[in-house]
């Protein structure tokens, strides 16, 4: 989960909220509103205070990636399940595209029946605007892919690259394409708010309020029909606000953390109220800062965690609504199961604190009277920080605390506001603070963002890529570096299963739980929604895969 996911989530603002949900209120398209969805509309929002007009799909600090309506309006050349990271994309702009050379080169074969909302045909002059604009405008490519060349050859469009894309293979396929004939007047693409999007999705922005974004259907959508006429977006201020909406059925779809979702949202209406939040590959954990002593010491890290209780962070902390991290690799499972290193395969992370005592003693750590003592003979003891309000991270830390109490460690808990948590994790200025990792299509994302030693940063300088705890093992750096650039599968498996060892061993964090890409939802008037019977792609709105799901929903009366 990225950084601005994350505080989004939590954000916190002052404007109260109007939501709109009235039968009979929508003039969006005809024809389909009878049935479900109060006149084919579709209510759906987050906790994010008010928002600034602004649709540019490229900036991830806009309304339209805040909210995630941005998905609606632009669409990729083909849709990723980030719950079935192995599986083949789904064709969409493109109805095909091959990779060779090693990653090296992808040819891209457009849809000859895409256009913009506008009219205009979409052509491979679009997709080769839409890259290179990418390649000029760092700003805009925040996936930080190495676009090199970039060519058309009829209808399809041709990229190369210096290096292997097999990590950046998923990121590149989904890349948003937006129309050369409006992109190319823009003076200023990187600060451009966009506020009359025209993209090639079913949908358009009909008005814009801080609190609440319309988008109507366009009807000439040139990949189907659309059951949903109207999505209305709405910014709550809070995670209450947005979960009393849940409870009440104003709003049909969020994504919100509820400490007790049960009596909160589910017995609000047993019988339409839903969740289901599946894992990706991304992690939340309890990130060491490596160069301060003795956390530099690998042993004492594994030891604190091989004590910590991730079922009662799972139940306490999480409520049960992020998946519970069951292997010591830090890979959520089933989604990363294709990728588990055969010794890891049947490992759990069940408490071991004898275990944990037997790793302190042989590198020479010291337990006496309930004191835990390094090498150098001083007690060990941290803090640990998190920001305030973040309910669910603050009981974390505290069971964390009382877990490594049992092997000697003394610690204690420190809120901060958010800004200044995000600044000292940033700049290395902590202890240990429980954070998020990135996620991928395979672990490389993760284990990069701990563990790559060629973006660590020194400390007091912001390291905005990753690894905030400054963790360097060469032989991990190289390991990731080899995974990237490998030719063959078995050369991935290989230092895949090396990255695993080196994160079990030396524990450059502590995997707490998986990063749920899940969503809380309403099959009252709309059905069709994904599930673990039928998980054709994460729930959450703010996905890259959300307009997957709006295409699927049909009004529940029929």
């Amino acid at each position: 989960m990225s950084v601005r996911r994350r505080t989004t989530l939590r954000a916190v603002a002052a404007a109260t909220v109007a939501v709109a949900l009235a039968a009979g209120c929508s003039n969006a398209n005809s024809g389909a509103d009878k049935g479900g969805g109060a006149a084919g509309v579709l209510t759906l929002g987050k906790p994010d205070g008010p928002q600034t007009n602004n649709s540019n799909p490229f900036l991830t600090t806009s309304a339209g990636a805040v909210l995630g309506y941005r998905h609606m309006i632009y669409e990729p050349l083909a849709m990723t399940n980030m719950i079935r990271p192995t599986e083949k994309a789904d064709p969409w702009l493109a109805t095909e595209w091959a990779w060779e050379d090693n990653f090296t080169k992808v040819t891209f074969t457009l849809d000859g029946r895409a256009k913009w909302a506008d009219g205009k045909p979409l052509t491979a002059a679009d997709v080769e605007f839409t890259f290179n604009l990418l390649k000029k405008h760092p700003a805009l490519n925040g996936d930080g892919i190495p676009f090199d060349g970039i060519a058309v050859k009829g209808k399809q469009v041709v990229l190369t690259f210096q290096e292997s894309q097999f990590v950046n293979q998923n990121k590149i396929i989904q890349t948003f394409i937006v129309p050369k004939h409006i992109w190319e007047k823009v003076d200023n693409p990187e600060t451009w708010p966009n506020r009359n999007p025209v993209g090639s999705g079913p949908y358009k922005l009909k008005t814009f309020t801080p609190q609440t974004t319309t988008l109507t259907a366009t009807p000439t959508y040139w990949n189907g029909d659309t059951k949903v006429k109207e999505l209305r977006y709405t910014a709550y201020n809070d995670n209450s606000a947005a979960t009393t909406a849940l409870a009440t059925g104003k709003m049909e779809w969020s994504f919100v953390f509820m400490p007790n979702h049960k009596q909160l949202f589910i017995d609000k209406d047993p019988e339409h109220h839903q969740l289901w939040f599946p894992s990706g590959l991304g992690v939340h954990g309890l990130w060491f800062n490596t160069t301060r002593k003795p956390f530099d010491n690998p042993a004492l890290r594994r030891a604190m965690a091989m004590v910590v209780d991730r079922k009662a962070i799972h139940v306490q902390a999480q409520a049960t609504l992020y998946p519970e991290i069951t292997n010591p690799t830090g890979i959520p499972l089933p989604a990363g199961e294709p990728f588990l290193a055969p010794e890891y395969e049947n490992a759990t992370t069940k408490p071991d604190v004898a275990g944990a005592k037997k790793v302190l003693a042989e590198a020479g750590f010291k337990l006496s009277g309930g004191v835990l003592k390094d090498p150098g003979g001083k007690p060990v003891t941290l803090t640990l920080t998190d920001p305030a309000g973040w309910n669910d991270y603050i009981t974390g830390l505290a069971i964390i605390k009382d877990n490594i109490k049992e092997i000697g460690i003394e610690a204690k808990v420190k809120t901060q506001t958010a800004e200044a948590w995000g600044t000292d994790v940033a700049n290395g200025n902590f202890d240990a603070t429980l954070h998020w990792t990135n996620s991928g299509a395979t672990p490389y994302d993760m284990y990069q963002n701990i563990m790559d030693g060629a973006i660590v940063q020194p400390i007091g300088k912001s390291s905005q890529a990753g690894n905030f705890g400054r963790f360097k093992n060469p032989e991990a750096t190289a390991a990731l570096k080899e995974y990237a650039g490998a030719t063959t599968d078995a050369a991935r498996t290989k230092a895949l299963n090396t990255l695993q060892k080196i994160f079990v061993e030396q524990a450059p964090m502590i995997p707490t739980a998986a990063a749920p890409v899940g969503a809380e939802f309403s099959t009252k008037n709309w059905i069709g929604w994904p599930s673990e019977a039928n998980p054709y792609a994460p729930p959450q709105h703010t996905q890259r895969t959300a307009l997957e799901i709006v295409l699927n929903l049909k009004p529940s009366s029929k």
